[in-house]
């Protein structure tokens, strides 16, 4: 369902300024000739940025502000959550993209894969409490999910602290430390972790090369006990 949410306290500042006021902000600070987006406005209307979303995805959020102001909101339908796929096959298609897992090149079999993720409890970066119970955490979240197979290879115990270490072709060091491990159902060569807790490990320069997006869910990092 996507329904509209409003603040339930006054700010307890003038000088506090919403999430959209600081992106905008950061825009117009950085963008300094952007004459096609509107950021102002965006700040002060956020009828203009439904709008535009409606722009990118008509068939989804068709009419969106007059819907969102419907008591309950509106439901989106999203096909493969009914195992529909509008594919030539009639099957999910997963595409590996050139780059993805060539960069940086890595050949050391101790290098783990690590994917950044949030907890229940999380709505994009900002963080409302300690608990992921998707997850089974609960008070804390420096926590790193590992299956038990790389942990006994690398004489990791449940429960112990460990420091995790990423690699890139810049040759920075990337460190941080004081993450209990859990032992968890994840692929072997894989692990899990919260961000932004792990932000420090991503380098800027690992993205997409078409989409920019960057490479949050596939860090090549190396984990030991601390």
């Amino acid at each position: 369902m996507v329904h509209a949410s409003g603040g339930l306290v006054h700010p307890p500042s003038k000088q506090l300024k919403s999430e959209v006021a600081i992106v905008c902000g950061i825009a117009k600070a950085t963008l300094l000739n952007d004459e096609i987006i509107d950021w102002s406005g965006f700040e002060e209307n956020y009828d203009l940025i439904r709008d535009r979303i409606e722009e990118v995805f008509p068939s989804l959020f068709r009419d969106f502000n007059r819907r969102i102001r419907q008591p309950g909101g509106f439901h989106l339908t999203t096909p493969p959550r009914d195992r529909v796929w509008n594919t030539p096959t009639g099957r999910a298609n997963f595409l590996v993209f050139e780059g993805v897992a060539e960069y940086p090149p890595v050949d050391d079999v101790s290098v783990l894969r690590l994917a950044t993720l949030r907890s229940h409890n999380q709505y994009n970066t900002t963080i409302y409490g300690l608990d992921d119970r998707y997850r089974g955490v609960f008070g804390g979240r420096m926590v790193v999910f590992m299956n038990e197979i790389d942990m006994k290879a690398r004489g990791i115990e449940p429960d112990s602290l460990v420091e995790i270490e990423s690699l890139a072709s810049d040759g920075r060091k990337r460190l941080v430390r004081g993450f209990k491990v859990l032992p968890y159902a994840i692929p072997q060569g894989s692990i899990g972790a919260y961000y932004p807790e792990t932000n420090p490990l991503l380098p800027l320069a690992y993205y997409d090369r078409k989409s920019k997006t960057p490479a949050a869910k596939s860090i090549p990092v190396l984990v030991r006990p601390q």
